[in-house]
């Protein structure tokens, strides 16, 4: 599929279409909004069950329907904490994340996810893990996913995964979001472009972008490949 050309035109065709209906927010996971392209959701489902990780990092928070879903996830396993960092839960979100049953397996950071402060709180979970995936979902602007990358990619290690979401903004048209300080050159996908250019540790695990064909993620999916 990945060499077809024509169909990957078409899937790409279907984000800029369905942007302008909010695709991404018709859906929940297991009561919460998730906010996110469902084939991405399965993408997300299979490297969590073959990586097992004992910790999930995961920036923006948003409604709390990804951090249910890893839960979820790690639940299924029967190991694992995921920890949110957002620079703003709503109040309301807070407190239905905290009245799920999966709560149990959730930490949540309230701070931006590249100050010094908040890192050194990640830091303190992090520390005795061998097996981290990172997911990076808050603000999609060029400087502040670079900014991540560089602060993020040290805690995930071989054979784990550094999810990039929203790298798809850089093939939509000009201005397709509107009110937002990201756009095309200046988004996810530049960010990941930029920091693999110095960084060797990690590739693009071509096989998603090639079988997922709709996603929010293209070339956002990126595996370690050394230690």
């Amino acid at each position: 599929m990945g060499k077809d050309l024509k169909l990957k035109k078409r899937a790409m065709n279907f984000i800029k279409e369905s942007n302008k209906y909010k695709y991404t927010y018709h859906f929940s996971w297991l009561g919460r909004p998730i906010i996110q392209v469902p084939q991405d959701i399965i993408a997300i489902q299979e490297i969590i069950w073959k990586v097992k990780p004992e910790l999930i990092l995961e920036t923006g928070i948003a409604h709390g329907g990804s951090l249910i879903f890893s839960s979820s996830m790690l639940e299924l396993i029967g190991k694992g904490k995921v920890v949110g960092i957002d620079i703003d839960i709503r109040h309301h979100n807070r407190i239905a994340i905290q009245k799920h049953s999966l709560y149990k397996r959730i930490i949540m950071i309230q701070g931006s996810s590249i100050e010094k402060n908040t890192i050194s709180k990640v830091k303190k979970f992090t520390k005795g893990k061998k097996k981290i995936i990172v997911i990076l979902d808050s603000s999609h602007t060029h400087n502040h996913v670079l900014k991540e990358l560089q602060l993020y990619s040290p805690f995930v290690k071989k054979g784990s995964y550094l999810i990039v979401l929203d790298t798809a903004i850089e093939d939509m048209p000009k201005n397709s979001f509107k009110n937002r300080p990201w756009d095309k050159k200046n988004n996810p996908k530049t960010a990941v472009r930029e920091f693999l250019k110095t960084n060797n540790r990690f590739e693009i695990d071509k096989e998603y972008d090639d079988k997922l064909l709709i996603t929010s993620a293209p070339e956002g999916f990126l595996k370690c490949i050394k230690t």
